[in-house]
């Protein structure tokens, strides 16, 4: 129990020191790892990835419709196009994991600045 408290406060301290941004490129970060090691396993671990990028996609949906919510509409536009077209893919039979990897490494590369 003591190491989950040490965990929890060395999160909030480097938090404190990284931008929003940035951990949110980490939260993709994490869902495509987790698409990337799914895509040859079995179905239990695919069923996993895909469920845990299904959630990341519909908080990045409900953000986005939150009012309060300050992007440029015509990118709040795209980004809900970009993430219901992530939501059709992985209602497929056979989600194409090559797409959804490199749809999240898109956004990855968006948040963290890079070309």
């Amino acid at each position: 129990m003591q190491n989950a408290k040490h965990a929890i406060q060395a999160y909030k301290t480097a938090s404190r020191y990284r931008s929003q941004r940035d951990q949110e490129a980490d939260v993709f970060r994490h869902a495509t790892a987790a698409l990337k090691d799914a895509k040859d396993a079995g179905a239990i671990q695919k069923v996993r990835a895909l469920a845990d990028n299904r959630r990341l996609w519909i908080m990045v949906s409900d953000l986005l419709r939150d009012p309060a919510n300050a992007l440029p509409e015509p990118l709040k536009a795209s980004i809900l196009a970009v993430g219901l077209a992530v939501q059709r893919d992985m209602d497929l039979e056979t989600p194409d994991f090559n797409f959804l990897i490199s749809i999240n490494e898109n956004i990855t590369a968006g948040l963290a600045g890079q070309p």
